[in-house]
């Protein structure tokens, strides 16, 4: 391919992806493709002779689209939202093309010093104080494995050059709610904790982490001689949107010496707004904090904000100085490379650049607020409509649901809700996602999707009662 032919193709593939958004909603929300459907269309061996990115990106429609779910679908209901700006599309588009290594300073000055502005930016835009620090990772799993390394390593006097957590006498715990991710699990599994000495605590009746009992475990595991190290505390879960009480696990975190890391994944893009702060009161208390703005905010993924306050301390637990990496201006600048896992880093910063620019404060506050009273809207149609019970608060954008028929047993409503959702999610005309709640089946929606208007809050709503008739 010459640059003729590419400004050729790359017109078109900017048309294409422009005319994809425009009928989007027409297209079913989750794929409806059947397992092995997608591989077997293309050839078992890759071509012998060149050429052929013409007929490769013929693909997308012919081959490719139907075994896409759309996560930027106005109707798409699951998880939590996976927005992608057109700004921050034309960034990553700029970023591929410029094939920018930003792993030191020196490899592209300008991919280091545009992530400190952006993440200037966001620290500003929700709220924390100027004590933070941040930079871009990939994701929020990454982000709490880094800060469990963070947490070992202060923890353990930096054992990782001694004998590692092998050398260590008496073994590191780590406490987190029973509603936590699972990449809190992930991590403290990689870290080196070992499951065993992974402590998930109950939640009170708000799905929230329970401070005395946090305080009992620590107190526990102190008098069984094993060493509390980290709490991971979170604002916004996945299950419910719950939050945890961030100032007083801030608190006793201060008084037992424990890391406190705060997983705000999806929650985090809230704080632009003011009054949504009080829900991360007590945050300056925190050692590292993530949130993605991959979610809500439309920077497309991945781009993941990691804060920390002592990047110094991240520095030393991450870095590593081999001569082929040295450079002349090391001491005075920022090597990025050594603020997480990868050595190798894209030039993400510049597809948040693009994105922040293009929507502005305002624009990003407007539209936020629009998604809350969405779920205002939805959790006040279920409070008020027989038969519909809602199972969490509504801090957030994500509801939490079922339907409850007389007579029925648990299994036997498990068992309902089920093919509740089976039945809007078939449809194609909504995706949601079930769950399972301390023990009792759930539907999540939640709202977030850039083009979701209140129609297509009411459609779901009305689709989820047209199926639990039928169910």
């Amino acid at each position: 391919m010459d640059a003729s032919e590419f400004r050729r193709l790359g017109h078109e593939l900017i048309d294409w992806i422009a005319a994809y958004r425009e009928r989007l909603e027409t297209l079913p929300v989750m794929s409806q493709v059947k397992p092995g459907e997608v591989a077997a269309r293309f050839p078992a061996a890759p071509p012998q002779a060149g050429g052929g990115a013409a007929a490769a990106l013929a693909a997308l429609d012919r081959d490719l689209l139907d075994g896409i779910t759309h996560w930027t679908h106005p109707s798409f209901f699951a998880y939590f939202p996976s927005n992608a700006s057109y700004g921050s599309i034309l960034g990553d588009l700029a970023c591929a093309g410029l094939g920018a290594q930003g792993m030191s300073w020196q490899t592209s000055p300008a991919a280091t010093e545009l992530e400190q502005v952006v993440m200037g930016w966001l620290r500003q835009l929700v709220g924390l104080p100027d004590a933070f620090t941040g930079v871009v990772q990939d994701s929020a799993s990454s982000s709490t494995l880094v800060a469990l390394l963070c947490a070992r390593e202060r923890a353990s006097g930096f054992a990782q050059v001694r004998g590692g957590l092998q050398g260590e006498a008496a073994p590191l715990t780590v406490y987190a709610s029973d509603q936590a991710h699972s990449s809190v699990d992930k991590a403290a599994l990689l870290a080196g904790y070992g499951k065993a000495n992974l402590r998930h605590l109950a939640t009170d009746d708000a799905h929230a982490l329970r401070v005395d009992l946090l305080e009992a475990a620590i107190a526990e595991d102190r008098a069984a001689g094993r060493r509390p190290c980290a709490v991971v505390a979170t604002v916004g879960t996945t299950g419910t949107t719950a939050v945890d009480p961030i100032a007083a696990v801030a608190e006793v975190a201060r008084r037992h010496g424990l890391w406190l890391h705060v997983d705000a994944a999806l929650a985090g893009t809230a704080m632009a707004l003011p009054e949504c702060r009080v829900h991360w009161a007590g945050i300056e208390g925190a050692d590292s904090l993530v949130f993605n703005p991959h979610k809500w905010m439309g920077i497309g993924f991945d781009f993941s904000a990691y804060f920390v306050r002592d990047p110094q301390h991240l520095v030393r637990v991450m870095g590593t100085d081999p001569s082929y990496l040295r450079t002349a201006q090391d001491g005075q600048v920022a090597n990025l490379r050594d603020w997480g896992i990868p050595l190798g880093r894209r030039f993400r910063a510049l597809k948040g650049y693009v994105h922040l620019v293009d929507e502005g404060v305002a624009g990003l506050q407007a539209r936020l607020r629009r998604d809350l009273e969405h779920a205002r809207w939805l959790a006040a149609q279920v409070d008020a409509t027989p038969g519909w019970e809602r199972l969490a608060p509504v801090p957030f954008q994500t509801v939490v649901l079922r339907h409850v028929k007389e007579g029925l047993d648990e299994a036997a409503l498990a068992a309902h809700n089920l093919a509740i959702a089976a039945a809007v999610n078939g449809s194609g005309k909504a995706y949601l996602t079930p769950s399972v709640l301390k023990g009792r089946q759930t539907l999540r929606v939640s709202c977030g999707s850039a083009t979701t208007e209140r129609r297509h809050v009411e459609a779901v709503w009305a689709a989820l009662r047209r199926a639990a008739t039928a169910a």
